[in-house]
């Protein structure tokens, strides 16, 4: 184990989710695909993995398992002590909604709501009370303290993005899910995106699980793991952007 590796287990143990096991299998008999193959990885609180891999290796499926966003087929998702391969549908809702954020490629916002609708939009679908001070102190954060009432098309790429990442963050989840958070994005918007991101986990010590298929942007997490046909093959801690790229073009041929 490396010396890098060793300093960041030693300051983050407590694990904010993880995955034991993890089977997830798709199809039927004959046509039937497993896309994890028994994964087992622990994501520590206060931590920033980014999960990386060939196309088709998994890596999607593992965010999804992770975030409760699908069931696996076999094997334990504990988000702290709860087991959300088990977890009903009313209580997965409920963990979606205050315990686990998700920021996606295409923002997902919705059109006719302003920023700072859609940022208190998650407080509202949980019926939690909206503080419009606590709204707009999120909005600032990300930078956009000016653009509180402009609603999506009113906004570039990257303020979109922005705007997705202060709703993912106002009910203070547990663990942040990305998935491509910066692949819609021109460099200088994906570079304000992951600065962002750098200043949640150093600032807030939030924990982030991101997929990602850029170098550049896995390099700014505090480490990278790398899936290949559904099992995790390597980790690096803290690598530059020519590691990880030099890691992934190994894994694809």
């Amino acid at each position: 184990m490396s010396e890098d590796t060793m300093t960041l287990l030693q300051k983050h143990t407590d694990t904010a989710v993880s995955l034991r096991g993890v089977v997830r299998e798709y199809g039927s008999k004959q046509a039937r695909v497993r896309a994890l193959d028994g994964v087992d990885i622990g994501f520590a609180r206060g931590t920033w993995t980014a999960v990386m891999g060939p196309s088709g290796s998994g890596k999607s499926t593992l965010l999804h398992c992770a975030a409760g966003l699908e069931r696996p087929t076999g094997g334990q998702v504990l988000l702290g002590e709860r087991d959300l391969a088990t977890a009903s549908e009313q209580e997965l809702t409920r963990l979606r909604r205050g315990e686990i954020g998700f920021v996606f490629q295409s923002f997902n916002l919705i059109g006719s709501l302003t920023a700072e609708q859609n940022v208190a939009l998650p407080l509202r679908l949980a019926g939690r009370k909206v503080s419009v001070k606590d709204v707009r102190a999120v909005l600032t954060d990300v930078g956009l303290g000016e653009r509180l009432r402009h609603r999506p098309r009113e906004l570039s790429g990257g303020q979109q993005q922005r705007v997705a990442l202060a709703r993912a963050m106002i009910t203070h989840p547990a663990v942040l899910f990305a998935d491509e958070p910066t692949g819609a994005l021109d460099s200088r918007s994906a570079r304000t995106v992951l600065a962002l991101l750098r200043s949640m986990v150093d600032v807030s010590e939030q924990t982030i699980v991101m997929v990602t298929h850029d170098p550049a942007a896995a390099a700014a997490a505090d480490s990278v793991v790398f899936l290949r046909d559904g099992r995790l093959v390597d980790r690096l801690v803290r690598p530059s952007v020519r590691e990880v790229a030099d890691r992934l073009a190994e894994l694809e041929v």
